[in-house]
């Protein structure tokens, strides 16, 4: 038995055998071939392989998603039987005795650069295809795996350097029961899907692909953040009783399902839960979500080949809306850029992507993509209680830009015939500190805060949070977050707006009491916390915590806040 020390990203208990979500290795050496015949034979049983494995991934892409999704594994499809593709190839092959391998990667190459150097946007999106089912056919040329998350379809624990949000989309929770990677904290993307997952998971373990082989089995405990490989029947035995223990807790936590939100003095707080998919809803309901503080809009744009349309996005917001009926539901407008790529908008790099041309900079730079986005939440708006936010607003210009544009669109909807509700709020996250400084300039203008405290804190702290070596700053609980924090909250109250919080800080068990004294208004967070917050906060008095609010900023350290309140809430 091993054991692997991580960081708890969704808490549970799993046991499967681990499937390696890696690229592999794909260098060789080139050689001279003897037997042209027999290096086309290699090619073309690595050619089927291909093509078998992408029809699996099509018709799962097909039914879990959608045709729009599916369309790209077409696409893949059609490169491996293109004769303008596969036959220099072989050509190559049969005149030249070049391997296989060299052949593929040397004619693929061509015609990636020639695409890539076309101005007609479709043709550079081709490059990206044969890229993609070039690198396929090359590990089946190598005899080495290659990693196919939608075809997982028995239980497992995947084991992963990092899972970017494209893999966690595809990752079937019916059989991935948890997931284990190298990098990444409570605030990383793949712990934040792993939450909406509602499966364990456990990140930053430094170590995990290089310790744990192919077909081991796993524990993955997501409450104490341990790896435990190739556990003992008596270890199983254990965490087989933990994992039931859990359960019950479980049980305990959805007797508050249909409770409303209140503290121990009465005092009443709202929870919401943060989303990324219509398919999402279902867990907040069955958690007892109040509503949805963050829809985070970006996954209808990932895994695509190119934009959503208005009428794809329309009906995506429309079933959120549908679905949670009165509740509210703030929508995020796209947020793109920092770790979140898309292809086919072909974003410029940059030396420091958190800091650069992204959110709501890329889409007042970028309207054909805005306006359709906005358009479609307002044709949406008539089926719910909407409520509109705009992401990474630095000054307020920003964002009377941004709502210019959206009354623009709302004016075009009304002379075109659609009906558009009148009481849609619009509010900012505030995610930058210049923001959370003149936050009572703001609160003049917008309908609402939510803050975001995962970008606030790095922002605040100058520490990137997916750097382990400087994770140490990563601290929700400095005086500086918490000053911050509360100034935007005081500037809400007197202008009577609403103050939320939809950063991983709102159902963070520490940092709970703390909000509930500064007077946070809503928490939202991964529909897995609602219950268990619910459960604390009727413990806790609004008005024992509010009275030790001056003490807690002027604290000069996070510890000293973490020791304070645990001891006026233990």
């Amino acid at each position: 038995m091993t054991n692997i020390q991580g960081i708890a990203a969704s808490s549970g208990i799993a046991i499967a055998k681990a499937y390696h979500l890696v690229t592999p290795d794909l260098t060789y050496t080139k050689t001279t071939i003897e037997d042209p015949s027999k290096e086309i034979e290699r090619l073309d049983s690595a050619l089927a392989i291909s093509k078998q494995e992408l029809e699996k991934i099509k018709a799962h892409t097909l039914k879990e998603l959608g045709e729009e999704h599916a369309e790209i594994f077409s696409a893949h499809l059609l490169v491996l039987g293109d004769p303008e593709l596969i036959n220099p190839i072989k050509d190559k092959i049969q005149n030249e005795n070049a391997m296989a391998e060299a052949a593929l990667e040397e004619t693929a190459s061509m015609f990636i650069q020639m695409f890539e150097s076309m101005d007609n946007e479709y043709m550079r999106e081709r490059a990206a295809d044969i890229r993609d089912v070039t690198k396929r056919v090359l590990a089946h040329l190598l005899g080495v795996s290659f990693p196919n998350p939608a075809l997982i379809d028995e239980e497992v624990i995947v084991i992963a350097g990092d899972l970017t949000p494209s893999d966690t989309a595809q990752l079937n929770r019916q059989f991935v029961k948890g997931f284990a990677t190298d990098i990444g904290g409570r605030t990383s993307h793949s712990a934040i899907m792993a939450r909406s997952l509602e499966i364990p998971a456990v990140v930053g373990t430094k170590t995990v692909t290089t310790t744990v082989a192919k077909d081991d089995i796993v524990i993955i405990d997501g409450i104490d953040g341990n790896v435990i490989v190739n556990p003992s029947e008596a270890d199983i035995k254990a965490y087989e009783e933990k994992q039931a223990n859990f359960a019950k807790q479980q049980a305990l936590w959805a007797e508050l399902k249909d409770e409303p939100t209140l503290t121990s003095d009465g005092e009443q707080v709202e929870l919401v839960a943060n989303i990324g998919t219509p398919d999402d809803v279902i867990g907040v309901l069955n958690n007892g979500g109040e509503g949805v503080g963050l829809y985070r809009t970006e996954f209808l744009y990932m895994g695509k080949s190119e934009l959503p349309t208005e009428d794809e996005q329309y009906e995506a917001y429309k079933s959120v809306l549908e679905q949670m009926g009165e509740k509210p539901v703030v929508v995020r407008t796209l947020d793109v850029g920092g770790d979140k790529e898309l292809p086919y908008l072909d974003l410029p790099k940059e030396l420091n992507p958190f800091l650069g041309f992204r959110a709501i900079r890329f889409c007042l730079e970028n309207e054909h993509v805005f306006r359709p986005q906005l358009r479609a939440l307002l044709r949406a708006s008539v089926h719910g209680n909407l409520k509109i936010m705009f992401p990474m607003i630095a000054t307020l210009e920003e964002f009377r830009k941004a709502k210019e544009i959206l009354l623009d669109e709302k004016a075009n909807l009304t002379k075109e015939g659609h009906q558009v509700s009148d009481s849609i709020e619009v509010g900012i996250m505030v995610e930058i500190p210049s923001t959370a400084v003149i936050a009572k300039q703001f609160a003049k203008e917008v309908d609402f805060f939510s803050i975001g405290t995962n970008d606030l804190i790095q922002y605040t702290m100058a520490a990137d949070r997916m750097n382990e070596q400087v994770s140490y700053l990563y601290q929700p609980y400095h005086p500086a977050i918490l000053n911050l924090v509360n100034n935007v909250i005081e500037a809400a109250h007197q202008e009577g707006k609403w103050a939320g919080m939809c950063g991983e800080m709102a159902g963070d068990p520490i940092a709970i009491p703390i909000l509930l004294g500064l007077g946070l208004d809503e928490f939202s967070m991964s529909a897995t916390s609602i219950l268990p917050a619910r459960t604390q906060l009727k413990g806790i008095s609004k008005k024992d915590l509010a009275s030790y609010k001056e003490q807690l900023l002027s604290m000069s350290t996070a510890e000293e806040v973490v020791a304070f309140i645990k001891e006026k809430t233990e």
